[in-house]
């Protein structure tokens, strides 16, 4: 398709062009065609936008998510827990082993369809369900072939359940890998996925190295999210957890390290030498009071920082805001970190996402770039120019309402009606009933 976005206020992204007035936005197909000025002849078209009233600004992009806890939402049967490891063995390790092949499915379709709606086009997912392994990524993959959204997946590889669902977590990694280096689309990419040091072996974590190497792939790993990884990675190996993960052969430019809140000025270098990619998630990390990674450290290292969820939302800019709440508690600065912290979402996330999709160029609205776009309405009630467009994206377009969504040149959602051959409801009630069997079996 040939579209036409016009009437809107544009917000590249580009930090040295980011605003636009009395500009149109030309789609072709899968990319962005051009930025031209309004009433330029530019050919013919099979759909217009108008986005009078609305500002036209990149789709969002989430660094770190697991769809597969979706179905957690308003369960009561969690024992309380005392720290974060209790969090794990009371919730989170329980409901995994519950999961079945269609509940990652519908876990996945569900978030999807609310990404839609809240402007996310791009997700780097980490997946578990240790008693339905095996074909588990591509019951995912078909979600996101569903919604017409973009994904980066991998399996959770951990020695936690037995040496047999390690073997199986081992097979998936490599199996999707493989498949999705066969694409010619960038649309689904994947990464090798590592739960945490502290649930890995040597001997699990060497494999993953070794068949990682097969295929040229990163990796997903949680890192020091909580201090508890730290102390039983040192206990049983004598190392940091950046360490080991440096020692092992995981760390590199494609590699994400989730959390990394307790780490060392040591492991810092590690990462900024082996140019790791660090996600930051900062409202799992209030809930699960394991405390706010020093994200103004990480990027004094020059170490390239993105945000994501870590499930507890598919809104991106309401992320963000929690992140830079938190950095200013972090630091007792209620002034501090502001370019920091909007890069993490609006700069950084999206040259994460170039890494890991092998060259995608998203993020920016510029020509050649992928046609992901999303429309929000937004009235300015201050100046909105290149100097004051990054607080309106936080204290103002931040709350405002996602209008449309486009994805890789495909119309998701208009006018904020879905645009995809779906029922909503009829997939949430198939959602709610497997729910319910997933609590009981809870």
């Amino acid at each position: 398709m040939r579209i036409k976005i016009i009437g809107g206020i544009i917000i590249t992204l580009d930090y040295d062009n980011m605003v636009l007035y009395n500009h149109d936005v030309i789609i072709n197909d899968e990319i962005i065609e051009s930025i031209v000025p309004t009433g330029r002849p530019s050919g013919d078209f099979d759909t217009t936008i108008d986005a009078s009233g609305k500002v036209v600004m990149p789709g969002y992009i989430n660094a770190h998510m697991h769809f597969y806890s979706t179905m957690v939402r308003g369960l009561g049967k969690a024992k309380p827990a005392d720290d974060f490891i209790g969090v794990l063995e009371n919730l989170w390790w329980r409901l995994d082993k519950k999961l079945t092949l269609e509940d990652v499915y519908l876990s996945t379709q569900v978030m999807l369809l609310e990404a839609i709606k809240k402007g996310c086009t791009t997700f780097i997912d980490h997946h578990a369900s240790p008693y339905a392994v095996s074909g588990s990524l591509d019951e995912i993959e078909k979600a996101f072939k569903n919604t017409g959204l973009r994904g980066c997946l991998c399996y959770e590889l951990s020695d936690r359940d037995g040496d047999k669902i390690a073997a199986e977590g081992l097979r998936e990694n490599a199996r999707f890998i493989r498949k999705c280096a066969g694409n010619q689309s960038q649309m689904m990419s994947a990464l090798f996925g590592l739960h945490a040091s502290f649930t890995l072996s040597d001997k699990s974590l060497d494999e993953a190295v070794r068949l990682s190497s097969e295929f040229d792939a990163g990796f997903h790993v949680h890192v020091a999210e909580a201090e508890s990884d730290q102390i039983t990675t040192k206990k049983l190996t004598g190392k940091s957890v950046v360490r080991r993960l440096y020692d092992a052969g995981v760390l590199g430019k494609k590699t994400i390290a989730a959390h990394c809140i307790h780490i060392s000025d040591e492991e810092r270098r590690l990462l900024a030498e082996t140019d790791t990619i660090v996600v930051h998630n900062p409202q799992s990390n209030l809930n699960n009071a394991v405390g706010i990674a020093d994200t103004l450290a990480l990027a004094r290292q020059g170490i390239l920082t993105g945000l994501g969820t870590d499930a507890m939302t598919v809104d991106m800019p309401q992320e963000l805001r929690v992140a830079l709440w938190a950095q200013h508690f972090n630091q007792n600065n209620p002034t501090c970190g502001f370019m920091e912290t909007a890069d993490l979402l609006y700069k950084n996330n999206a040259v994460i996402a170039g890494r890991v999709f092998d060259g995608l160029k998203t993020g920016i609205l510029k020509e050649g770039f992928a046609a992901d776009v999303i429309l929000c309405d937004y009235f300015p009630p201050t100046p909105l120019d290149n100097s004051t467009a990054l607080g309106h994206l936080i204290f103002g377009i931040s709350e405002a309402v996602v209008d449309t969504t486009i994805c890789n040149g495909r119309i998701l959602m208009l006018n904020q009606k879905i645009q995809l051959d779906l029922d909503e409801n009829e997939i949430c009630e198939r959602s709610r009933e497997l729910s319910r069997q997933l609590w009981e079996r809870f």
